[in-house]
């Protein structure tokens, strides 16, 4: 059963370096056939994937800050018809910090919206335009204290380890950023993805990325700076006062059930992995056709669902309970992971285990892929 709603909007308001369709750009938007598609995409998923009261919903996708505030306000209230709310839902926009959607953000507000999350990412502007950034520094600031005014809880992501960072130099950013006082923030490390931009760069010897000591220097003050801010590390890379962490991303990292509606859209239902089309005029042909948008309903095996369920919990400070996981997907303690590698990154100081459960250490997290690697059993990954 669906605790959370993803819903993805799949238009930006202008072409962008960072969108993930080539198709986002649309002139004239026939909202009223996008609403219609949309609930029936709801409606389908929810008749499969109902029963319990959702507990967050998310907007993301392309530029969700620019849907029309009448639109969202549509699908929150058929959300409620179809599961119920719980009493404290949190409902949450993504955002890009630019004048244009702070501008909608008032009416969003007004239509149920109570979280967003803002893009901002870097607040010096040099270090926007390398990232691909449309916004600059002054402006994502603008619309920080925008949204601080409408919603009643406010997220903004950074991005850190990029060329150049030194520790005092982050030190004095993330510093400058905790000041405004928002109750969640997430910081990343620049990652160098294969087939991208950056990828490219270093191959060709134009970007020189900070070498693996340096990198984890900047974690450990990016810990240390956020504690001591109050702002307490719940996951890898996010960090929230109590109360404040992101419950619809909680749903993904404890592997409980979401159900993903429009364009590229993805769930997971009783063990089924669903994909919607990625392409906006599949995905409305698809609805036509089928009376939803699904691609793809893919049944998970019980060790494929035992290994996405070991890396999604792993990378919480919580941990994850070995004896829940075994009881769920029928799989012995040692068919879920390498107690010799237990024992031997324990005594590293790396994870931790008390009982049935285990979890990753502060000095570890910096290595989170590499101890993954390592803790979680071969059978799983051979799966």
């Amino acid at each position: 059963m669906a605790r959370a709603l993803y819903i993805h909007w799949p238009f930006c308001a202008k072409k962008c370096p960072y969108c993930d369709f080539n198709s986002h750009v649309r002139d004239g938007i026939d909202v009223a056939g996008w609403q219609k598609a949309l609930l029936a995409d709801m409606r389908s998923e929810a008749a499969l994937a109902g029963g319990e009261a959702l507990s967050s919903i998310f907007f993301g996708g392309g530029t969700p800050s620019l849907m029309p505030p009448a639109l969202v306000a549509t699908l929150l209230a058929e959300a409620q018809t179809l599961w119920g709310f719980a009493p404290d839902i949190e409902i949450t926009l993504e955002a890009n910090p630019s004048s244009v959607e702070a501008a909608n953000f008032a009416a969003l507000a007004s239509a149920g919206i109570n979280r967003v999350s803002l893009g901002v990412q870097s607040l010096d502007d040099d270090e926007l335009r390398f990232l691909g950034r449309l916004h600059g520094a002054d402006e994502a600031l603008r619309a920080l204290g925008t949204a601080q005014q409408h919603f009643q809880r406010v997220s903004f992501d950074m991005i850190y380890a990029l060329p150049g960072h030194t520790p005092e130099l982050w030190h004095e950013r993330l510093t400058r950023a905790i000041g405004f006082g928002v109750g969640h923030m997430s910081l990343y490390q620049l990652t160098i993805e294969p087939g991208t931009r950056f990828a490219s760069d270093v191959r060709r010897g134009r970007l020189v990325p900070l070498d693996d000591d340096a990198a984890a220097d900047l974690f450990d003050i990016t810990q240390a700076l956020t504690e001591a801010a109050g702002l307490l590390a719940y996951e890898t890379s996010n960090h929230a006062r109590r109360g404040e962490q992101s419950r619809h991303n909680l749903t993904y990292w404890r592997y409980q059930d979401y159900a993903g509606i429009g364009p590229g859209a993805h769930g997971r239902r009783s063990g089924v992995a669903t994909v919607r089309h990625k392409k906006p005029e599949n995905f409305l042909a698809a609805v036509d056709r089928q009376g939803d948008g699904i691609a793809e309903a893919r049944p998970l095996a019980p060790p494929e669902q035992a290994a996405e369920a070991l890396l999604m919990g792993l990378r919480l400070n919580e941990g994850i309970d070995l004896a829940v996981l075994s009881e769920r997907f029928g799989l012995p303690r040692t068919g879920l992971v390498d107690e010799a590698a237990i024992v031997r990154l324990k005594a590293l100081g790396l994870v931790w285990s008390d009982g049935p459960r285990i979890g990753v250490l502060p000095p570890g997290r910096g290595l989170l892929d590499a101890l993954l690697s390592e803790l979680v059993a071969d059978s799983l990954v051979a799966a």
